[in-house]
């Protein structure tokens, strides 16, 4: 076990290839840089963003039996969405050993778990909890029964953290709106998207032959194939596009949806016209080579995806959910906004973009998302001072 006290604990279900995982591997490895100690724990060590860890950064891996003692429930089945549980006892057992001075939780349940696991040790470690999503809205959309329990933790919860952010001034809105929580004590910090490693990413490049000089141009849809990305919807747009015009769509990710959404690209006969490109390690190198990205997802936090395009420097189209969009492209001012599930007004886009109707970005702009300015922000709320 090891034995030097952290500066800051993230706490996290695994890394997966989303949003909310992804930000906080870049919020940690930027902790590291300032010379922060950082551990992450995850309930279960997996997840296609594992081997992205630095080495400097210890992993604690909830699922070995030798640490921290026995998982709760751990010979019983629990519902979807309260599995995340079983690591209570761990991060108690972990709390008292360690005491890191700051322990950082992100997405439900596991911001839950730890101002439980922190009650139950008796420490000083300062508990942060952070909200990655619209929570009113996903509440009501999600498929898993228990995320309808969200506002109600939160209720209950949230205000025994030390600290509680959001990603975005609508991700803020929604919290309060729905767990009474006041606007003021919710700190909205956008997310470390911009980091150097994007920046080495956007420089390289990709061999694909749709991708090279005098090709038709390719719109790009990124994301977990789930009902949230709706990605149905860009689909049926991309479809009107090619009634107009020589258009290709490329698809980057995967999903429980992918059967489905393969089935309405046969129905609406553009087969010869998709690329399904499954989960790549670097979508900005696609981008940088594509001629428009879309997103056109039902809700959000504050899209990571949507960020790095705009760092590529392709023109973007989003749906005006909530939340993130808006703020991310300045209300229209960077690219394009659409209302969600309008696969018209994405197609309309898609064709004035195609045409030559491009908005450029301030660079200034996106500063704001970069790692050096966002993990500075994090540094002073949760009170860690960088070396």
């Amino acid at each position: 076990m090891y034995k030097s006290q952290p500066d800051i604990a993230v706490f996290l279900r695994n890394l997966t290839a989303g949003g909310a995982e992804r930000v906080m591997l870049n919020l940690a490895s930027g902790f590291e840089k300032k010379g922060a100690n950082v551990e992450i724990i995850l309930t279960h060590a997996e997840g296609k963003f594992l081997d992205q860890v630095p080495k400097e950064i210890k992993v604690i891996n909830f699922d070995n039996p030798n640490l921290y003692g026995s998982n709760l429930y751990g010979k019983f089945k629990l519902p979807t969405g309260f599995q995340s549980l079983r690591s209570l006892p761990k991060l108690v057992n972990y709390l008292q050993h360690k005491k890191p001075k700051v322990l950082l939780s992100a997405t439900h349940f596991p911001n839950e778990i730890a101002i439980l696991a922190k009650k139950i040790a008796g420490v000083s470690t300062r508990i942060f909890v952070s909200e990655h999503t619209n929570l009113s809205v996903e509440a009501k959309m999600v498929e898993q029964k228990s995320s309808r329990l969200a506002p109600f933790t939160a209720r209950f919860l949230y205000p025994l953290a030390d600290g509680i952010m959001a990603v975005s001034q609508g991700a803020a809105d929604s919290l309060a709106n729905v767990s009474g929580i006041p606007l003021d004590k919710i700190q909205v910090i956008y997310n470390p998207v911009i980091t150097s490693e994007a920046r080495t990413k956007i420089k390289e490049t990709v061999e694909h032959p749709w991708l090279k000089m005098g090709e038709p141009p390719v719109v790009i849809g990124a994301g977990r194939f789930v009902a949230q990305k709706d990605f149905a919807t860009l689909i049926r747009a991309f479809a009107q596009v090619r009634k107009t015009r020589p258009a290709r769509l490329m698809m980057l990710g995967s999903g429980r949806e992918e059967k489905k959404l393969k089935a309405l690209v046969k129905q609406l006969n553009i087969e010869e016209y998709v690329a399904w490109e499954g989960f790549v390690s670097n979508p900005l190198a696609y981008m940088k080579q594509a001629a428009v990205f879309v997103m056109s997802s039902l809700w959000e936090g504050l899209p990571t995806i949507l960020i790095e395009a705009l760092a590529v420097g392709i023109p973007v189209i989003s749906t005006d959910c909530p939340s993130g969009p808006s703020e991310i492209v300045a209300n229209g001012k960077y690219g394009e906004l659409v209302p969600v599930g309008d696969s018209q007004a994405i197609a309309k886009a898609i064709l004035r973009v195609l045409s030559g109707d491009v908005k450029s970005v301030d660079s200034d702009w996106l500063e704001q998302f970069t790692w050096e300015t966002s993990t500075q922000r994090y540094l002073d709320f949760l009170g860690i001072s960088d070396r």
